[in-house]
């Protein structure tokens, strides 16, 4: 067997005088060029390897690396990073073994999130995990532990998580300029007639072809059943294409949009880390798009905070009509757009204007304008997208814009919501044991 740093953690997992995941990460000073994998080459992944080379120059990184295990897409994926054959692998252990790899970007389907996110942190890279963080629950709690065993940097992907706004909302919030969040909201809804998640299929596909002719698919190995990552089935090319469709690989509309909503709402009503929910209940179904999916194409969602605030979401894929994102406090509303804008209750005038700089009284006492017609706009805060946020904070260490304790929080209320609708309860979470429970 090859030496390498996997086998090595293997052999030392054994001793007690293992060393720390971190020892084994080559030190990034701000001025280093920072090499780079990507795990996952599919919609997703391809867009974030087109960014990476795209924005080479301008962040000093080179992709050296790329993983998948459909033919098609990782020979295209390896054209587009100009990269010969042998630094494109099916075998994502092959990009972990690479010493010169610093940094993964992981956007396979959620089942394998978290395995070879661990994985790449015990391998000493710093990882960029598509959303959500996991499939299951403790899948992300593992990985939340194994951020803080490793010391890696790890930034989950809703990218709303670095929108100036919400930045801008949390300052608000702690400032007192709407008084106390006492519920909040937010959508993601879309309509089509083909159907949502029912994309194309390529018809030569399959694992029946050679492993070198471009229609091949390493199934077995997408399907992880030999780690349990999900049931073993033959050849199966809706689920292998249309994933999405099947909670056997997901969350459906919960984890694939909602929590796109969720994290963001988070990092401003409970701060950089978010919160865990104190109970959720889920409602909806599959209406309309009546075809091999079990997911809902209606999904509702309702989570209550320890802190004493609730969150609403909605996903609908039968009609693209939407609700604004909000967040309502005692003195006033704040909603979100080209910046905050927010709007005072009437009854709460007086606090809401002092808290925002805007208290105006006649000499006969009376406000101007009246109670409940004052308002103030905030700006967003000027803030780096997403992955150069990411990449500030392997190089800088700047703080994360969803770092994996946020993630892991919002996983946590999002897969109680698909498991609520799919057993028609209400779950609650049991903060001291971190476990779901019914009500």
């Amino acid at each position: 067997m090859p030496i390498t740093r996997r086998t090595i953690l293997r052999t030392a997992a054994a001793s007690p005088l293992m060393l720390p995941a971190l020892s084994w990460g080559r030190a990034i000073g701000s001025n280093d060029r920072l090499n780079m994998a990507v795990i996952g080459t599919g919609g997703m992944g391809t867009g974030h390897l087109r960014s990476l080379v795209n924005r080479e120059g301008d962040d000093n990184l080179n992709v050296i690396r790329v993983c998948d295990v459909y033919r098609r897409r990782l020979d295209n994926a390896a054209q587009i990073a100009s990269l010969g054959a042998a630094k494109a692998t099916m075998e994502y252990e092959r990009v972990l073994d690479d010493p010169d790899v610093d940094a993964v970007v992981i956007a396979t389907p959620d089942h394998w999130h978290t395995k070879i996110a661990i994985e790449a942190m015990d391998a000493g890279k710093d990882v960029y995990c598509e959303k959500p963080l996991s499939h299951t629950i403790p899948q992300a709690l593992a990985c939340r532990n194994a951020v803080h065993r490793t010391g890696r940097t790890l930034q989950v992907g809703p990218q709303g998580t670095s929108n100036g706004n919400f930045w801008a909302a949390g300052q608000a919030i702690r400032e007192g300029r709407i008084g106390k969040p006492t519920w909040s909201q937010g959508a993601y809804c879309r309509n089509s007639r083909g159907g949502q998640f029912n994309w194309h299929i390529d018809p030569d596909a399959g694992p029946a072809n050679a492993a070198d002719k471009a229609g091949y698919v390493w199934w077995d190995r997408w399907l992880g059943h030999e780690h349990g990552l999900a049931p073993k089935i033959d050849w199966n090319a809706d689920h292998f294409f249309r994933f999405r469709k099947y909670l056997a690989y997901n969350g459906g509309l919960a984890t694939d949009l909602l929590y796109h909503r969720l994290a963001p709402l988070l990092l401003a009503i409970e701060g950089h880390d978010g919160a865990y929910p104190k109970r959720v209940v889920a409602s909806g179904g599959t209406y309309l798009e009546k075809d091999e999916r079990d997911i809902a194409d209606t999904f509702f969602m309702m989570v209550d905070y320890p802190s004493e605030h609730t969150i609403v979401l909605s996903s609908v894929m039968t009609n693209n009509d939407t609700w604004p994102t909000v967040i309502r406090g005692q003195y006033g509303t704040m909603e979100f757009g080209n910046g905050l804008d927010l709007s005072e209750q009437s009854p709460w005038w007086e606090e809401f204007r002092t808290a925002n700089d805007l208290l105006t009284i006649h000499a006969e006492g009376k406000p101007t304008p009246k109670p409940g017609a004052a308002s103030a706009h905030i700006d967003p805060m000027d803030r780096r997208d997403h992955m150069g946020n990411f990449l500030d904070a392997v190089r800088k260490g700047d703080r994360l814009a969803c770092n994996v304790d946020l993630g892991c929080a919002t996983m946590v209320a999002i897969k109680m919501a698909v498991d609520a609708w799919k057993q028609d309860q209400v779950l609650l979470w049991d903060r001291d044991s971190e476990v779901v429970i019914r009500s």
